[in-house]
This record gives C-alpha cells, structure tokens and sequence, in this order.
C-alpha cells in the first residue's frame, strides 16, 4: 500500500505513461504536475520514484539530455493496476464505513430495547 506522497508521484506518472507505457519527464515537470501545497523536491521525487521502482510499479531509467536530468518510466504490471487498486481501497473504506455505522446503530437499538424490556 502506497502512502500519499508515493501515490501522487504515481498518480501523476501514470496520467503520462498510462497510453504508451511509457514515457520521458524530466523532474521539473514532474513537480509542475504534483500539488503545489506540499513541498516536494528534486531529492524527494528521486527517492519515491526509486522506491516505487523497487516495488515494480515501472521500471526507470536516469539520463541525460541537453544538460537536463530526464527520467524514463515504462509501466510494468503493478502501474497499470494502480488506478484499479485505489478505486478498490476507497470501495473497501466505504465498505468498512458502512459496517462501522450499521453496527453502531444496532448495538444502540438492542441497548435502547434491553432499557425498555428491563
């Protein structure tokens, strides 16, 4: 399971490379795509990428052009599921929500009906 730093990056990687399965961003872009009220930089983004590589999400690739660090993600089987894995975890939380309040409310009517048999 991601945590939201690593889901953003991945959000936004996979808006790129979800057509092709692959693409080519440099690090600027990708802070220009992420949202601007957390304070991410070059250093953080390396390292979430390099661990969501780890985790097989794609597989990227470091290099060079014109002067410019440019990184090359090709999608590998975990990042094309990520969109249907975070519409499952919210299903899954909804789910869980609706259990938690379902139960609350049946442990107040049998509290509320024991008051009134005793």
């Amino acid at each position: 399971m991601l945590n939201k730093r690593e889901s953003e990056v991945m959000s936004a990687i996979y808006s790129l490379c979800y057509e092709k399965g692959i693409c080519l961003i440099s690090p600027d872009e990708l802070l220009t795509m992420l949202p601007p009220r957390k304070k991410y930089n070059e250093e953080q983004i390396e390292k979430i990428l390099s661990e969501l590589a780890l985790d097989n999400y794609f597989e990227l690739l470091s290099s060079e052009r014109k002067g410019e660090k440019t990184y090359v993600i090709s999608l590998r089987a975990n990042g094309y599921a990520f969109k249907r894995c975070s519409v499952q975890q919210r299903r899954d939380f909804a789910v869980k929500l609706g259990w938690a309040i379902t139960s609350a409310v049946i442990a107040f009517l049998v509290g509320w009906v024991l008051k009134w048999i005793f």
